[in-house]
């Protein structure tokens, strides 16, 4: 657990993030999950099965859970019955106490076959930036280094570092130069692909505070 002024972090594993902010659980990607609780708001960057997991969603759903989700993940999602809001690109959303904005982020060198990426930019994946008071707090999830990571700035920046899905640790430490936060914290390792030195090589090598969690 990492807190920072008002706001707690907690890292469950792989890009799954639970912040708790003014009595609210704020979920990102839930993906096996081993703690069990309520959420107010659940969060999806895309749908592939890592990041979208019915399952794992069923566990923390109560009636009154929002999901946020790009429109991607309507077909996964039809088998639950909460509200959900069906963001595009580029869209702000203001919620309880807080605002999102759904940004595209995608591969530009992480290739299932030749030329086709495991992330294409057409297929409307996003990662978030949080706006929590006067903290801002950027999820990336899996992207590689992008032009629209220029100059976000957050507070907080949940960065990948693995491999072969999504930037590798040298390139997280690289697109530090673009992002700009006060702290990173290291994701998307020790599960699916990726180690902890992988983590350890992002709070070594990089230009800013990291959290490791």
């Amino acid at each position: 657990m990492f807190n920072y002024k008002n706001i707690s972090i907690h890292r469950l594993g792989h890009d799954w993030f639970l912040i708790w902010y003014k009595w609210k659980n704020i979920c990102i990607d839930p993906f096996q999950i081993k703690e069990w609780f309520q959420a107010d708001y659940i969060f999806l960057t895309h749908n592939h099965k890592d990041h979208l997991s019915p399952d794992d969603i069923q566990k923390i759903i109560k009636p009154s859970t929002i999901i946020v989700c790009p429109i991607v993940c309507e077909e996964n999602l039809m088998n639950i019955q909460n509200k959900k809001i069906f963001l595009e690109q580029n869209d702000n959303l203001n919620l309880d106490n807080f605002s999102v904005k759904m940004i595209p982020a995608y591969n530009t060198d992480k290739f299932r076959s030749p030329g086709i990426p495991y992330h294409p930019k057409e297929s409307w994946f996003v990662w978030f930036i949080f706006n929590l008071d006067w903290t801002t707090i950027y999820h990336a999830w899996d992207t590689d280094i992008i032009p629209e990571m220029e100059n976000i700035s957050p507070d907080i920046a949940l960065l990948p570092v693995s491999w072969v899905y999504t930037m590798t640790a040298i390139e997280a430490v690289k697109s530090l130069e673009l992002i700009k936060p006060q702290i990173a914290i290291p994701m998307h390792y020790d599960s699916v692909v990726g180690t902890s030195q992988d983590a350890k090589y992002l709070k070594e090598n990089a230009n800013c505070k990291v959290v490791m969690l």
